[in-house]
């Protein structure tokens, strides 16, 4: 409580100025002087702990670099370094290509978080020579008096100081859901969050040494987390790993088997086997995909703190909406004082539309004093109580703001503040002991009308019509018990009725409009009331927003709260708890939810929610949980998120189904090979050029292409059932051409291996014409140059001396590309009967 002598109401701690807290609880600390500041510097004893919003340099290279698959090409490459030539190694400079192409990506992901990660960083304001200064979470030093603030994050531990009312939310440390009263003396720990008051507390442990450092670098940190596609593209490499082996073995053998007398040939068909069956720019596309996905949308104001993030809003088929700050905006206006035991007037403006001036104080010299508590309130002394409540008030919130603006401090010596409680989610009122205009104590409430009025109140009917409205309405409220009575509001006479108005979101209806066009359910979850929070829903055309929810009615046991939060579209009167209970049960549904968010009470739903999403300007609380924040807290940017996911989904979908079509007709290749004891039919010069020109440079526009697909589970099925058809007929075919032109003795290996070639780029090209569907221009531009490239290296002889490739005859070529036509045809019906379809 705020304990005052003045003879206006006192202002309390303001940070931002500098204030002294008079009469608070704790006794007042001017704080560290320069001096001192530079002192515990020059010791160390700095809260120094670089924020990691990505992967350090040497992490990135490593990861890029030291894969299993790398290491399997690098042998490989360096066998052909041995053995010769060098154009049968080219396959290992794509590599390294490709390998570059990801550090340098990643690296320019790394420098787009880290530069956004400094402007939602948190920044506390602490108090030096007397004066509160704002400083980096790294610029607080031992001994520094940190300042607190309702929303505010505690970023490194200490012994409080100041308190004013102070409740600190340790939920996050302790798995207690009750805020914690806080005294001077007791203990803060960084990561903790205040939910009402104000306070300060001298910092005790910085750095390394401080919670806050190993809080800050898991809730920010560049991780590559699990997801659906990172699991399925891991099953699928494990299981190719173990193919890989023993085919791998058996190919060796046969070939130094079938070319007793040059060991060197064997050698390099061996390699010609082996390294088409290693999937090795899969796992390297999706990093990349991930990565640009980081960059485009830090473009927009977007910080990605979990790449998997991207994904994970893409699958979300539930977005909880918390109403303040996401649907609406952080100001408010008051638009009507309506004493109640005046008639009822019209309303001041209509709901929701542009705000006019509010009603203030009459102009009279001498507003009557506050002491009859029989007749009606004169509306200016009303206007002078709320005044003095406002400046009563050291960190208001919007609603108290919306006040402040309207009718300023009270005139000087009229009133004078005994004891001040700054408001609390939980109790939804707050409350100041004045010293009223001829020497009367009492205690004035201001808070929730359905919280302070006794059920059945005659001005409920009134409070409902307006909140159908879409209007805020708080009541104002004289007591005549002291406010450290158990119960202040008992015996409460309530006085006014205080109409607000919110700012809408002008992007809100559109972005409800874009998720209901996409089937992903909006649900509003508010601590407003039901009636409020439905009027507003209902006005941005939210479907089932006529049928708002109060919480305080809903069921405790969990399959009847899944049931209520599955059916209910709006929910009013909700609770921290209730907030992280909801996101559970619609989980618990088989859901996948979003839960947006920018105060303290949002922080337990957003950290249980699958994807968490901040307001940038919201409290560092919100910041400190969630995947992903909005810096520029426009909520209309979900939808590009969300097309980003679908992006790197679909695309990545796509080009798995490439890669794997590759590894699965090298297998084939390779033990058909093992079976019949003929040479391989391919130089690893041909198995770079057949998978550059059908693979590795298609997938790569595939991967960052436009792609709106709806993301949906099953990746790993959907994928193989494209992929182990799709190589099985291509490698059949291939070994098909390849059988029949070793048939003719009068061919050489060179043309036997020229006509399997042509048959394998056929099927293949086909598989990507499969792939690349639906055609845009630019898809069958890079089909038609896919094609070009590779009749180039056929018909031009430098190319095709390079390549080894030479085609003898008509018969043979003919017959290779009329198997590889019927290998197309075979890849259209199962493409058309197994695999699913997607949208155009």
């Amino acid at each position: 409580m705020t304990h005052s002598a003045e003879g206006t109401a006192a202002p309390g701690p303001v940070p931002g100025e500098g204030a002294h807290p008079t009469g608070a609880g704790g006794a007042y600390q001017p704080g560290l002087s320069a001096a001192e500041v530079a002192e515990r510097v020059a010791r160390g004893q700095v809260n120094d702990v670089p924020v990691r919003s990505s992967r350090s340099l040497r992490e990135i290279v490593r990861a890029n670099v030291f894969t299993r698959f790398n290491a399997i090409i690098g042998v490989m490459f360096g066998i052909i370094l041995v053995v010769g030539p060098i154009q049968d190694g080219l396959f290992g400079l794509v590599i390294v290509a490709n390998t570059a192409i990801g550090i340098v990506q990643e690296l320019r992901a790394k420098k787009t978080l880290d530069s956004l990660a400094l402007i939602g960083e948190a920044r506390p304001q602490v108090r030096r020579d007397g004066a509160a200064v704002q400083v980096g979470t790294g610029e607080v030093v031992l001994d520094d008096t940190v300042l607190l603030g309702i929303g505010d994050k505690v970023v490194v531990d200490g012994t409080v100081t100041e308190a004013d009312g102070l409740e600190i939310d340790e939920s996050l440390l302790t798995g207690e859901p009750d805020p914690v009263l806080k005294q001077p003396g007791d203990h803060v720990m960084s990561g903790s969050f205040v939910v009402a008051g104000a306070g300060a507390f001298t910092a005790t442990r910085v750095g390394k040494e401080a919670y806050a450092a190993k809080l800050a670098e898991e809730a920010s940190k560049f991780t590559l987390v699990k997801s659906e596609l990172r699991t399925g593209i891991d099953q699928i490499l494990r299981f190719i790993t173990y193919l890989l082996v023993p085919t791998a073995i058996g190919l060796v053998i046969s070939q130094l088997a079938v070319q007793r007398n040059d060991w060197r040939e064997a050698v390099r068909r061996m390699v010609a086997g082996i390294v088409p069956m290693v999937p090795e720019g899969l796992v390297l596309l999706t990093s990349v995909a991930f990565a640009i996905g980081v960059i485009r949308l830090g473009r927009k104001q977007c910080l990605v703190q979990e790449l998997p993030a991207i994904e994970g809003l893409a699958r979300v088929d539930t977005v909880c909406l918390d109403k303040t700050g996401t649907l609406t905006e952080g100001g408010m206006d008051l638009v009507d004082l309506r004493p109640l035991d005046a008639p009822p007037a019209a309303p001041a403006t209509p709901p929701l539309e542009a705000p006019q001036d509010p009603p203030g104080p009459t102009d009279r010299a001498d507003p009557p004093d506050p002491v009859d508590k029989a007749d009606p309130v004169d509306k200016a002394v009303l206007a002078e109580a709320l005044g003095a409540i406002g400046a009563a008030d050291a960190r208001p919130n919007p609603s108290m703001q919306a006040v402040i603006d309207a009718y300023g401090p009270p005139p000087e010596g009229r009133w004078r503040v005994l004891e001040a409680i700054p408001f609390s989610s939980a109790r939804k009122w707050s409350g100041v002991q004045l010293l009223e205009p001829g020497g009367t104590e009492g205690s004035w409430l201001l808070g929730a009308p359905d919280v302070l009025l006794p059920a059945g109140s005659p001005a409920l009917a009134e409070v409902d019509e307006l909140g159908a409205q879409g209007l805020r309405v708080l009541l104002l409220g004289r007591s005549p018990l002291p406010l450290d009575d158990p119960d202040p509001a008992a015996g409460l006479r309530p006085l006014a009725l205080l109409v607000l108005r919110q700012r809408l979101r002008g992007d809100a209806a559109e972005t409800l409009r874009y998720f209901r066009s996409q089937d992903v359910r909006a649900k509003v979850i508010s601590g407003d009331s039901a009636v409020s929070v439905g009027a507003v829903a209902a006005h941005l055309g939210l479907p089932g927003a006529e049928t708002a929810t109060d919480a305080r009615t809903l069921p405790t046991d969990p399959a009847e709260l899944a049931e209520a939060a599955d059916r209910t579209a709006v929910f009013g009167r909700v609770t921290p708890q209730q907030k992280r209970a909801l996101v559970g049960a619609l989980q618990s549904k088989g859901h996948t939810v979003a839960m947006t968010g920018d105060g303290v009470n949002d922080v337990l739903a957003l950290k249980d929610a699958d994807i968490g999403v901040a307001m940038g300007t919201g409290s560092d609380a919100t910041r400190a949980v969630a995947q992903i924040v909005l810096l520029d807290d426009r909520f209309a940017t979900l939808p590009s998120v969300v097309a980003e996911g679908r992006r790197v989904i679909g695309n990545i979908e796509r080009v798995a189904g490439l890669f794997l079509v590759k590894t699965v007709y090298s297998v084939l290749l390779a033990l058909l090979v093992v079976f019949t004891q003929v040479p391989y039919p391919f130089l690893p010069r041909h198995s770079t050029v057949l998978s550059s020109l059908t693979i590795g440079i298609p997938a790569f526009f595939l991967a960052l292409a436009p792609n709106n697909e709806r993301a949906r589970t099953g990746f790993v099925r959907r994928v193989l059932r494209l992929a182990v058809p799709g190589g099985v007929i291509c490698g059949a075919a291939t070994f098909t051409a390849y059988a029949l032109a070793r048939g003719d003795d009068e061919t050489t290996l060179k043309a036997d291996t020229s006509v399997a070639t042509l048959t394998l780029f056929i099927s293949a090209i086909w598989v990507l014409a499969i792939v690349a569907r639906p055609y845009t221009w630019w898809r069958l531009l890079l089909i038609a140059a896919m094609s070009g490239a590779f009749a180039l290296v056929l018909v031009v002889p430098w190319l095709a001396d390079f390549f080894q490739l030479q085609l003898v005859g008509w018969r043979d070529p003919l017959t290779g590309v009329a198997i590889a036509l019927v290998a197309g045809c075979l890849l259209e019906v199962t493409s058309r009967v197994l695999v699913e379809r997607r949208p155009a």
